[in-house]
């Protein structure tokens, strides 16, 4: 039977048992990733896989939101037992985790207004407001150009609301993980918004797990790399993708 945790203030406030396997993802983390209903995970590759370990290994999985500049504490400290949709050169202390097989490729990509210029690279994004994620590292030429203010970071707590800036005016463009993007955009048809040709950043996708994993980290390799060779990763990533026209967005607050 599963365990709820204490919460105060939409942090995790204490530990877990160890009955649970506790799975971190931070606020901008979506479809067709993390899907939410009723404010419980219940939709994505992350349900899905979810899933399979808790038939594989007889035990309840926890998903838990928790700000990204506290993902690795909390990981490191064993209040979260492992974190997905990551790379090793995402965080701080990569060495500090096992890191699963790489589970899928990705890409940073931009989506523009129609009636703008193409985006083609880096200098075309020169002073510009480009949409961001909090707390999230980009490609290592699109920090330095934060860092320099070539380029104006505006971090944005989620996609719909960077989408209805963009639209809007208010970003000239919006920088996230392609099927994020892709996701997004088929749910929001009306708007005039397209991709960039431009490819920021390709890379794979791997899970981090915390030394604290309450299962054998080679036995959860295990199966993941079971789910990846027989395509169930990408079939359900697809099916999710296909799912956008069903689930309509909300409208963000702040986007309003």
């Amino acid at each position: 039977m599963r365990r709820s945790c204490a919460w105060s203030l939409g942090l995790l406030s204490n530990f877990c048992s160890a009955e649970s396997l506790m799975w971190g993802y931070g606020p901008a983390d979506s479809m067709p990733y993390v899907g939410l209903a009723q404010q419980q995970v219940r939709h994505g590759l992350a349900y899905q896989v979810s899933q399979e370990i808790s038939k594989r290994f007889e035990l309840p999985v926890e998903f838990v939101e928790t700000p990204n500049n506290r993902l690795e504490p909390y990981l490191q400290q064993g209040r979260l037992h492992l974190i997905c949709n990551t790379n090793p050169e995402w965080v701080s202390q990569p060495q500090q985790y096992h890191w699963s097989p790489a589970l899928y490729d990705e890409q940073d990509v931009l989506l523009q207004r129609m009636d703008q210029p193409e985006l083609t690279g880096l200098a075309s994004l020169y002073g510009k407001v480009l949409g961001t994620s909090l707390g999230y590292i980009y490609s290592q030429p699109l920090m330095s150009a934060f860092s320099t203010g070539q380029v104006a970071r505006q971090d944005v707590r989620d996609l719909d609301t960077s989408l209805h800036m963009l639209d809007k005016q208010r970003l000239d463009a919006v920088i996230d993980m392609q099927r994020n993007l892709a996701y997004k955009l088929a749910q929001h048809p009306q708007m005039q918004l397209r991709f960039s040709p431009w490819v920021v950043q390709r890379y794979q996708v791997y899970c981090a797990y915390s030394s604290h994993l309450p299962i054998p980290a080679d036995r959860l390799d295990a199966l993941l790399l079971e789910l990846r060779d027989r395509r169930m990763i990408g079939q359900w990533l697809d099916e999710a993708l296909r799912s956008a026209m069903d689930r309509p967005a909300p409208l963000s607050a702040g986007a309003r």
